[in-house]
């Protein structure tokens, strides 16, 4: 006998629900036989805990409430493929608020490393509510993403540092967020967040770093390293211009580390340096991230591999 108010599914019912209940798990089965089939995932350690993260994620910019299926429709697609990392800001026109509505709707947000970022006002012009302070901000970001815990809270470009890490290790002690970090998109900042990487004991750095902008090389990974502090790179495909530049067919040789596409080649190169966790290419079309997701199975470029990358780089840049 079944235990009691256990659903069984029967001949009979098969057969009642028709097609439908075929063709849905013939879906789950075909997913569950792909991801089989698929190479490894590539993961890295959060170095302050070992803590595991697939290596590309998903950063996201100032989206508008026309893009909520797309975005839905991403967020389910990344975690099919099991990608986890979403990076988001209370800045971002709508992004947290259609963020959090994908993520209640298909019930998958324990699945989902959530980022977010903030600012020593709490402003946020887009949405007419002014400056609310960092607790107002928390709050109002808990509320749009509609979750009880951040899992990272980043000072965004650095704006309030000193003013907002001590909010940070306090709500992180609360067990409000999991992490903190601060974040740039501009080499012009990587001296400052140098400085910061000495003062603080962060989790997180968020860096711009591609295979166009190796600054970040010399001036943050090895200080990165050596602190034990994760490093989201973003801008990893400098906004898409790298594909405009990218006009020569793929070297034959990317083949040994299984690129079959230029996003797959600057991505992985981003994510095989030591220091970087993980890569957060923005986008908006399901054909796009799945690429992208794409650069996280099978194996990483070795150093002699990342030397060849960026010589034949340099050759089709000129």
């Amino acid at each position: 006998m079944d235990a009691p108010g256990r659903r069984v599914l029967t001949r009979r019912a098969v057969l009642r629900a028709g097609p439908a209940l075929w063709l849905a798990t013939r879906s789950r089965a075909a997913l569950s036989a792909a991801s089989a089939a698929a190479p490894p995932l590539i993961v890295k350690p959060i170095p302050s805990t070992g803590e595991l993260l697939p290596v590309i994620g998903l950063g996201t910019d100032s989206f508008r409430s026309a893009l909520r299926d797309p975005i839905r429709a991403e967020i389910i697609r990344m975690h099919e493929l099991g990608g986890k990392v979403i990076d988001t800001s209370a800045d971002y026109g709508d992004s947290e608020a259609l963020i959090g509505d994908a993520l209640a709707s298909t019930r998958i947000r324990a699945g989902i490393f959530l980022a977010s970022k903030l600012v020593a006002s709490g402003a946020d012009d887009y949405f007419g509510g002014g400056a609310v302070g960092p607790e107002g901000s928390l709050k109002r970001s808990l509320e749009r993403l509609r979750t009880r815990q951040i899992d990272l809270m980043q000072v965004h470009n650095l704006d309030g540092v000193d003013e907002l890490v001590p909010l940070l290790r306090s709500w992180k002690r609360e067990g409000t967020i999991r992490y903190y970090g601060i974040t740039t998109s501009s080499v012009s900042q990587h001296g400052d967040m140098v400085d910061y990487m000495r003062k603080y004991p962060l989790d997180f750095i968020q860096v711009d770093y591609s295979i166009a902008n190796r600054d970040a090389e010399r001036t943050l990974f090895p200080l990165a390293i050596e602190r034990r502090i994760a490093v989201l790179a973003n801008l990893p495909l400098v906004h898409g211009r790298l594909f405009r530049l990218a006009g020569a067919a793929l070297p034959p040789w990317a083949e040994e580390a299984g690129m079959s596409s230029w996003s797959q080649f600057f991505l992985k190169y981003v994510v095989s340096h030591p220091a970087v966790t993980c890569a957060i290419p923005g986008s908006t079309q399901v054909a796009h991230l799945e690429d992208n997701q794409k650069a996280a199975r099978g194996v990483l470029p070795d150093a002699a591999m990342r030397t060849r990358m960026e010589d034949y780089w340099a050759r089709i840049e000129r």
